[in-house]
């Protein structure tokens, strides 16, 4: 088994990665172009240089049998010329190449049968295609992230505050639950999923608040969406991790929204909450070892910490006494120095045997932990 992966990016999803390979004695070394993102201190090595660029990505990668990344808007083309040279590179190139599209990703699913919402491409210039009616969504094709790259145009205004660039607009759908599965596969093609999560969205930074697990939906729905995530990394035939977001409309049908070819804010329960976490899984799945058990040990559910509005500038966490004073309750910091408003800080798990018992201690961290800054 190789013993040094490069991995593209070194944020927040590279520090958890980092933090489970210790424990397998897995040297992770991380290519980012922020001299002092989360992993800069802790990885085994650590570059400073941009993923995008093709010879940063063909230099640094070239020094290890096993790339992987942390996000997808990484140089596909450095990435195929090394997989030509004969490293081995996963989620493959061709998978970046079709997830971080996000017009590709719908065509994907309307090729293959995957059920997802009434969509059309657009480019500026293009009339508003035929079908599509106040309201519906715009989404950046590419470059979105976070929630960013997103607009719901409920008006002509709206619309008169577009996106210019290649886009997709995607019908509004009536939906009840946003729902979440990781699948992994490895090179073997064994595939092994978690049970579905529930998410709960900021609406004003459109980006996830907090999430549950097990979701509160049928054992139906629940078996669908987890073989929905396994037909599509199957035909995808990716080797690696695959979070697939779902709508759950009122009739009970499953749409698939987006799919993230790598470890997924939606799967941050499973540090705590499984027996083998999404970033363990991950490694197996990359390194063609034996997938792990992905039961849960209790229910749980995760928050994100965010910066507050109004602040900017060196990160000071407030609360954190009081919500460590709460059984059950495991921070995550990131390492991040420097805070700005909606940016993730952090995540914070909880674990109780009900959902009530889970929700009253959520609603004890949120009232208390806060991110802020010295300078304002």
């Amino acid at each position: 088994m190789p013993h040094r992966i490069g991995v593209l990016g070194g944020g927040q999803l590279g520090r958890m990665l980092l933090q489970e390979a210790m424990n397998l004695n897995i040297e992770l070394h991380f290519l980012d172009a922020d001299p002092e993102a989360p992993c800069s201190n802790n990885a085994h090595g650590f570059c400073v240089g941009a993923i995008t660029d093709y010879d940063t990505v063909l230099n640094f990668g070239r020094n290890f049998e096993v790339i992987t990344v942390e996000i997808e808007n990484v140089s596909v083309e450095a990435l195929k010329q090394l997989e030509h040279e004969g490293c081995k590179v996963y989620p493959q190139p061709r998978v970046l190449e079709l997830i971080r599209d996000k017009g590709l990703q719908k065509q994907f699913y309307q090729d293959n049968g995957i059920p997802t919402a009434h969509f059309a491409l657009w480019d500026e210039g293009q009339p508003i295609p035929s079908g599509f009616n106040i309201p519906f969504v715009q989404k950046l094709r590419r470059g979105g992230y976070d929630g960013k790259g997103v607009k719901v145009m409920r008006s002509d205004f709206e619309w008169d505050k577009r996106f210019t660039e290649p886009s997709v607009l995607e019908a509004m759908v009536p939906f009840v639950k946003e729902l979440s599965v990781i699948v992994a596969r490895n090179a073997n093609g064994v595939i092994a999923y978690f049970d579905p999560v529930e998410c709960e969205f900021n609406a004003e930074a459109n980006l996830v608040e907090f999430q549950f697990s097990p979701a509160d939906i049928s054992k139906e729905i629940a078996l669908k969406a987890q073989e929905i995530a396994r037909e599509i990394i199957a035909k995808l035939d990716m080797v690696g991790l695959l979070a697939v977001e779902f709508f759950l409309t009122e009739a009970g049908e499953l749409l698939v929204n987006e799919m993230a070819p790598r470890p997924h804010n939606s799967g941050h329960h499973t540090i705590e909450c499984c027996y083998t976490s999404q970033f363990e899984q991950h490694l197996r799945a990359i390194l063609n070892l034996p997938l792990g058990d992905t039961g849960l040990i209790m229910p749980g559910a995760m928050l994100n910490v965010v910066g507050e509005k109004g602040f900017e500038g060196p990160a000071v966490y407030v609360g954190l006494e009081e919500v460590l004073k709460v059984s059950g309750v495991y921070v995550h910091l990131y390492g991040k120095t420097q805070t700005k408003p909606f940016r993730k800080m952090g995540h914070v798990t909880v674990l109780g045997r009900e959902l009530a018992e889970i929700k009253s201690k959520v609603t004890v961290v949120k009232r208390h932990l806060r991110c802020i800054s010295t300078q304002d």
